[in-house]
């Protein structure tokens, strides 16, 4: 079976042209972020059936072929937890590709581990061990080593045969259609749009601060996220979480009391003072109502009825050979209990299968019995 380096205008349209007609390719990437916000594409691996390519990124002045193919609404693309995968591509064409089949949360529908790690799946299904040596290994720095360029090609060697097999899974448990509204979601541009505005949402623990200092927060993530994105910096090389929060607490008036903050380092305050400042002497008011709200205590009669809807749903994910956690989480079944009926546990399949049963008992019916 052919493999392919590809390093020039010419190979890279060899490669795509015929692709454009393929009704799925595995696809993997390899990228750098530690440095910066964006991550820099490093290597982008595609298999079908018939060869396996390894594109680099850095070779080429111009990856429309490359990005024109992935992007094409005709070709599936199997990739495995794509998540940060499709917000590689997010950044570069401000939308993620679609279709696509995430080979991850279809093995959390066949009975899986739900986070479980490619190389554990590829072992699972294929009984090969694959060899983890450059996991984390620096694809940025050229040129790649014939180990590094192996190691790569496997991502979707055997990629292909994973979604053969779990597509062949699918099919005999007739699950194909509950897995279509996890793709959709998958592929919906607001996940991966980070709006400085709304960056406070990402932060934790603010309902410990009072109004005042929840305004503060809010209005430092905002910034920090503006800094972070226009100057391609990680959001901690702008502002740490614990100085932010250090900040918002005792809301420093000068630079002396800016500095003199127990995690404050210096590099950072002389290259952010000014504008920390400003927004500690803008926003230094209540915020007019808790932007944090603490987390809803649960009575004991509450937390009881969690324990119950857990057990059931995960002996329904039993019986059905579904990892719990594709039915439903925890945290569902808390905000089900406190009154919220916007949890995927009542959309779609869900519902049938493990909503109606948990309104049932939230209605006060007898657990219904499943076999374990």
């Amino acid at each position: 079976m052919p493999t392919h380096y590809i390093a020039s205008a010419d190979e890279l349209i060899a490669l795509c042209d015929p692709l454009r007609h393929a009704p799925w390719i595995a696809l993997d990437t390899e990228f750098m972020r530690e440095r910066t916000y964006y991550a820099k594409l490093c290597l982008v691996q595609i298999a079908t059936p018939d060869l396996i390519a390894c594109v680099d990124p850095l070779a080429l002045d111009d990856l429309t072929p490359l990005l024109d193919l992935i992007y094409n609404p005709q070709v599936l693309k199997v990739l495995h937890s794509a998540r940060q995968d499709l917000e590689v591509f997010f950044d570069l064409r401000a939308t993620p590709p679609a279709p696509v089949f995430d080979t991850q949360i279809a093995a959390a529908f066949l009975g899986f581990d739900e986070q479980i790690g490619y190389a554990a799946l590829v072992e699972a299904v294929t009984g090969v061990k694959l060899d983890k040596a450059h996991t984390r290994a620096n694809w940025a720095a050229r040129p790649l080593s014939p180990e590094q360029i192996a190691y790569a090609e496997d991502d979707v060697r055997y990629l292909r045969d994973i979604y053969q097999h779990l597509q062949q899974r699918l099919e005999e448990t007739g699950r194909q259609a509950w897995l279509a509204d996890e793709f959709t979601q998958l592929v919906d541009p607001a996940l991966y749009q980070n709006d400085p505005s709304l960056a406070w949402r990402r932060v934790k623990h603010g309902h410990q601060l009072n109004p005042k200092a929840q305004n503060i927060l809010q209005a430092l993530s905002h910034w920090r996220e503006r800094m972070a994105q226009s100057h391609n910096l990680p959001r901690s090389w702008v502002l740490r979480d614990p100085v932010m929060f250090d900040i918002a607490r005792r809301a420093p008036q000068t630079q002396e009391q800016l500095s003199a903050l127990r995690d404050m380092d210096e590099k950072t305050a002389k290259r952010w003072s000014t504008e920390i400042l400003a927004i500690v002497s803008q926003n230094n008011l209540p915020a007019a109502q808790p932007l944090w709200s603490p987390p809803a205590p649960l009575s004991p009669e509450q937390a009881q009825l969690c324990r119950d809807m857990a057990s059931l749903l995960d002996a329904t994910a039993r019986e059905h050979q579904l990892s719990p956690i594709a039915l439903g989480t925890r945290r569902d079944l808390q905000r089900l209990v406190l009154g919220s009926q916007d949890v995927a546990l009542l959309q779609g399949w869900r519902y049938e299968i493990i909503g109606r049963p948990l309104l049932g008992l939230l209605e006060g019916r007898a657990l219904p019995v499943v076999d374990a």
